[in-house]
Order: C-alpha cells, then sequence, then structure tokens
C-alpha cells in the first residue's frame, strides 16, 4: 500500500533525511522502519528459563560464585 504525508515541515525532512543517511537508508527505507518500529509486534515475555540462559551468557557472576570468591580472596 502507498501511503503520503501531506505538509510535513521542512526542518522535519531534513531530520529524516539526516536520520536515514545516518541509519544507511533511503528515505522510504528510513520511513519503514519508523512505521515498522511503531506498529510491530509488542515483543514477548521471557521466561524464566529463557532470562537465566541469556544472563549466563553475559559472564555476570551468581551470588554464590561472588561469595566463594570473596572468601578465596579473604583466605590469601
Amino acid at each position: 500500500m502507498d501511503l503520503s504525508i501531506k505538509g510535513v515541515p521542512e526542518a522535519q525532512v531534513v531530520r529524516l533525511r539526516e536520520r536515514a543517511k545516518a541509519n544507511h537508508r533511503s528515505l522510504q527505507g528510513e520511513l519503514r522502519a519508523l512505521i515498522e518500529a511503531a506498529t510491530g509486534a509488542a515483543p514477548r515475555r521471557l521466561s524464566i528459563d529463557e532470562v537465566a540462559a541469556q544472563a549466563s551468557t553475559l559472564g555476570l557472576i551468581r551470588r554464590d560464585e561472588a561469595v566463594r570468591l570473596i572468601r578465596e580472596d579473604r583466605d590469601r
């Protein structure tokens, strides 16, 4: 479907073109990306297992690991 927006202020058009250039897109591509971001599907909620799996890839230290590291450092 084709959409048309009339009467867009020149300053907004300039900012949109700058944004498109910064994102390596055409003006049309940038407008489609903005529409997708505004109307895309709502992100689904992660399960606790999915959150734990993602957290494990971040290299974070769990509380029990932190306690172990503190005790090892204290015992040196």
